[in-house]
């Protein structure tokens, strides 16, 4: 989406006020004993209060209102009966819609006191977004954001995961551009535009970088990774991006 009119950037905050809310509150309620059905409960809630819809769930008619992943998982995880422990890392992702305007957001954090190396990675993630966002830019290469992401990731001792990317969003939960890659490819130069709405979210891997898909068909794994992402909708400007996620 080119967002170009007033009414597009209120519709484009409002969804991505109410997405930013919802995932924090999931973060807040994240807990050692909690499961992950109870947390998505609470999303199907929130979302009703706000009279918004789960992307997810109103668009491929995904079994959650959220996508909820621990520790294996790294993204599109199904909410149901398993159990936060302490030290588990979780990645909670909501997307969501109202007015027919769409917003995306994701965070991974670690439940209590964890390995040092989940802290590192969500840490890296962070810093990997921060560094591909400086690059978000109209007239800049689209692959300079992933060139970012990589050379991030690459500084301390990390790697991406390179089959699963941000995307376009905004009058629909993926449009085009079809891929925001998190590392450096050349053949993908396309220049972004002002007004380019995106969804950038960084995968940050220990080792693997590729995921699989689980048995249930929504999953995507890894076999002996740990992963961290963060995501944010993303409204490019020349005054610098505009992060509507926050």
């Amino acid at each position: 989406m080119i967002a170009k009119t007033e009414e597009d950037f209120n519709g484009l905050k409002e969804i991505g006020r109410i997405v930013a809310s919802i995932r924090d509150n999931l973060v807040e309620r994240t807990a050692p004993g909690v499961t992950t059905k109870q947390l998505d409960d609470l999303a199907g809630e929130l979302f009703e209060k706000e009279g918004a819809i789960s992307a997810p769930k109103g668009e491929y008619n995904f079994p959650g209102f959220t996508c909820i992943s621990v520790n294996e998982e790294v993204a599109h995880g199904i909410p149901g009966n398993r159990v936060i422990q302490e030290g588990d890392i979780v990645n909670i992702d909501v997307s969501g819609s109202k007015n027919d305007y769409f917003a995306d957001t994701g965070i991974s954090f670690v439940v209590g006191q964890g390995e040092e190396v989940l802290t590192k990675i969500c840490d890296v993630a962070k810093l990997a977004f921060e560094a591909g966002l400086k690059k978000a830019n109209p007239g800049s290469k689209k692959s300079g954001i992933g060139k970012a992401v990589f050379l991030t990731a690459r500084q301390h001792g990390l790697t991406v995961i390179r089959n699963l990317t941000g995307h376009g969003v905004g009058r629909a939960i993926h449009e085009a551009p079809d891929h925001i890659y998190n590392y450096n490819d050349t053949s993908d130069d396309e220049l972004l535009k002002e007004g380019m709405v995106i969804a950038f979210e960084p995968f940050i891997s220990t080792s693997e970088e590729e995921v699989y898909q689980k048995g249930d068909g929504w999953t995507f794994a890894t076999k002996n990774s740990h992963v961290a992402q963060i995501e944010h909708t993303i409204i490019l400007s020349k005054k610098g991006p505009i992060i509507i996620t926050l």
